[in-house]
């Protein structure tokens, strides 16, 4: 019988104390997770300054440099040697403070884990001091005496080189791109609330900043800055409190999102005491009565600025300080819950639409309503103008023959270029790539299409072209590298109109009317117009019938027009409501009649991507930029504004000219006011397709195949053919 051998019994490890780099090192990559850790305590430490200004610049994510520079109180001379030494603070003296704590910053341990995986350079100054001291810091401690230098008031705290020493921990963070964009969403989240402080945030070497706020008394302007105009248009003011000890004690107010609001994920900034965390309870109660009450807006914006007594707050649950632990937190939420729910049910009972409205150049004053006006041109997807002789003036207190009546203008004076500017790209930035569609396999499938149709070369040369000026009534000339391209802006506004249509499928914003346009009149216009035999009477019971079918159709289709396309038609038949597709566009009102015999004449109302995709086609059409009805005053048409006496216009080979023996034109003098209608309507539309269209189509366009062959794009000089050329001469 053998017997086995005795297992070997292992000794158990042995327990010692780490060398204290290591523990440091180890406490360092707890506190300073990455690159905007580093920014929030710096940001943190800035405003426990009093600082009334703080400006980031950031290089490759915050690996290689962060710089945090502000106009705080600064740090005294002979506090800077163990400035960042592991737990030294200003903030508090002993632990019962803690109940008592108003600073961002409390435990002394963000600069010291800096300076354990990076780089720390600071430069300070302090009120009354002829200069400041510059010094270094590694592992805690100075590696020189503190040498004076010229410096601003305040504090610039340098980090370079960041988790040099964690390889693991950088390799990890090779993106930059999306380490910086959580830098500037951090940043973005201080200045809404902070409104009193001034931010900047950019890239090293950027020109501009990225996030630029400026102190401001008003909130709401703080989010517009920040988050842009289509957010802060959206936001209701919501406020809440309870003082009752035995349940709960605090105070909220903020904004949140209404009906109009759409996005693909929810933005929640949520301040308590002052302090930036995150509560996951309160963000998925929220989230909930969006679910259930805006369902087509259930990603909503939220901004919450809660206040709460210091005691009933504990600071120190997170080595981050981004969570906070608050007494009777479940009735807090509970009650937020309930009083978002009211707010959010108040105001879909009264939803309200935006208006759109088009903002015109300081050169050019504001559209009028006066006498002197032109009907809508024929019906159909002709894109042409109408000749001027078979143009007819109508009387302006006639309704139904002057569309711009229907449209509700609000008095305002108009911004200078460079506001407007600032309002379209802000505009336009923050509805970047935005896919929200409904849930419907055939408009999937029509923006399937697109994609599958897209012309790569010419893709390329509208995300890279420089926008050069207009050629003609409609071609606007385009540089893409050193060639120069015609495009034609009817073609490519109708496309980007119908793709638009397609991607913010039953997502839109809206016009509002003032007053309800009835459709049959709007068909009979539209059908009178077909004719361009004005005096002719015939067949008037015949377009009376095919409007009132038209009219009966759009009314027993006005709930899906309305769900998917923002279209309102209200049960005496009148419409409304018109969807935006672009903002700072409004299309040329004038074509309201023709767009509503469209959709009752051209739709394929029985199957349903046909009807999307025919819908779509007519809203792209009706959108379109096409040239104004009058004639174009900068050139030959001018003719078409000298006054008459006892004439009528005639046209003759293009050239506008008048009979001698039906009357003669009076030397140099002009039908001023439709004169000045047309210079208006002509400056607004070059106005837009420079600011608007082309900064849309750089963002959203995919030109089809199509494209290349149509005539929409025509390439006219090689600028490296032409400088030879010039060369030559």
């Amino acid at each position: 019988m053998e017997i086995e051998p005795a297992e070997e019994v292992k000794e158990p490890p042995r327990i010692h104390r780490l060398d204290e780099s290591v523990v440091n090192r180890i406490a360092a990559g707890e506190v300073i997770q990455r690159p905007v850790s580093a920014v929030k305590e710096l940001v943190e430490n800035s405003l426990d300054a009093s600082s009334t200004s703080i400006s980031v610049l950031v290089k490759d994510g915050g690996l290689k440099l962060i710089q945090v520079s502000d106009d705080g109180h600064g740090i005294r001379y002979e506090d800077l040697p163990i400035l960042c030494e592991r737990h030294t603070t200003s903030k508090l003296s002993k632990y019962e403070d803690l109940q008592s704590i108003k600073s961002m910053g409390f435990r002394g341990e963000a600069l010291a884990s800096m300076t354990y995986v990076g780089h720390v350079t600071v430069t300070t100054i302090t009120r009354g001091q002829l200069h400041g001291y510059r010094v270094s810091y590694r592992d805690g401690v100075m590696e020189n005496e503190p040498k004076a230098c010229a410096a601003v008031k305040g504090t610039q705290i340098v980090i370079e080189n960041l988790f040099y020493n964690m390889i693991a921990r950088r390799k990890t963070l090779q993106n930059s791109a999306d380490d910086y964009t959580k830098i500037v969403d951090l940043l973005s989240r201080f200045a809404i609330h902070h409104i009193d402080v001034s931010f900047s945030c950019r890239k090293h070497g950027a020109a501009r900043a990225d996030v630029h706020s400026v102190a401001t008394p008003s909130r709401l302007n703080a989010i517009r800055s920040v988050y842009g105009l289509l957010v802060a248009q959206n936001l209701i003011k919501i406020e809440a409190s309870d003082n009752d000890p035995s349940s709960s004690v605090f105070e909220m107010d903020g904004f949140i999102s209404n009906s109009n609001y759409v996005a693909k994920k929810t933005t929640m900034v949520l301040f308590i005491n002052d302090r930036l965390v995150e509560c996951t309870a309160l963000k998925r109660a929220l989230e909930v009565v969006y679910v259930a009450t805006l369902p087509k807006a259930s990603k909503p914006f939220i901004y919450m600025s809660i206040t709460l007594p210091p005691e009933h707050v504990d600071v120190n649950v997170h080595p981050t300080k981004r969570e906070v632990s608050l007494l009777n937190q479940e009735v807090i939420v509970e009650k937020m819950q309930s009083v978002v729910e009211s707010v959010l049910r108040n105001s879909n009972e009264s939803r309200t639409f935006q208006e759109q409205t088009v903002e015109a150049t300081p050169s050019v004053p504001s559209v009028t309503n006066n006498d002197l006006h032109l009907s809508p041109s024929p019906s159909g997807s002709k894109s042409q103008r109408v000749p001027v002789n078979k143009i007819v003036r109508t009387d302006s207190s006639d309704p139904a023959g002057r569309m711009h009546a229907y449209l509700y203008k609000n008095p305002q004076k108009y911004l200078g270029r460079d506001s407007s500017l600032t309002t379209v790209r802000s505009s336009v930035r923050q509805r970047r790539n935005l896919k929200e569609t409904a849930d419907l396999t055939s408009i999937q499938e029509l923006i399937n299409d697109i994609d599958s149709k897209c012309h790569s070369d010419l893709l390329d040369i509208v995300r890279q072209s420089t926008y050069v000026g207009m050629a003609d009534d409609v071609f606007a000339l385009l540089q893409h590298n050193t060639h120069l391209y015609l495009a034609n802006v009817v073609n490519l506004s109708k496309e980007l109109m119908y793709q638009q249509v397609l991607c913010r499928f039953a997502h839109f914003n809206a016009i509002q009317l003032s007053e309800p346009a009835p459709l049959q009149e709007l068909i009979m216009l539209a059908l009178k117009e077909e004719d361009l035999d004005l005096e002719s009477n015939e067949n008037d019971e015949l377009k009376k019938k095919i409007a009132e079918m038209n009219t009966q159709l759009l009314k027993q289709k006005s709930e899906m027009l309305e769900e998917y396309f923002c279209i309102f038609i209200d049960s005496d038949g009148n419409l409304s409501r018109l969807p935006i597709l672009l903002d700072q566009y409004t299309p040329d009102m004038d074509r309201v009649p023709e767009f509503v015999l469209c959709l009752g004449n051209d739709v394929e109302w029985e199957e349903e991507k046909n009807c999307f995709q025919s819908l779509a086609a007519a809203l792209g059409n009706f959108y379109a930029m096409h040239p104004p009805m009058l004639p174009n005053p900068s050139g030959k048409g001018l003719e078409f504004y000298r006054k008459r006496k006892h004439g009528k216009h005639t046209q003759d080979k293009g050239n506008y000219s008048c009979h001698v023996g039906d009357g003669t034109a009076e030397k140099d003098e002009f039908e001023h006011e439709l004169l000045s209608e047309a210079e208006t309507a002509w400056a607004q539309r070059e106005w837009s397709i420079q600011h608007v269209l082309f900064p849309s189509m750089r963002l959203f366009l995919k030109p089809p195949n199509s494209m290349a062959s149509n005539g929409t794009f025509v390439r006219v000089a090689s600028l490296e053919k032409l400088y030879k050329t010039f060369e030559r001469c």
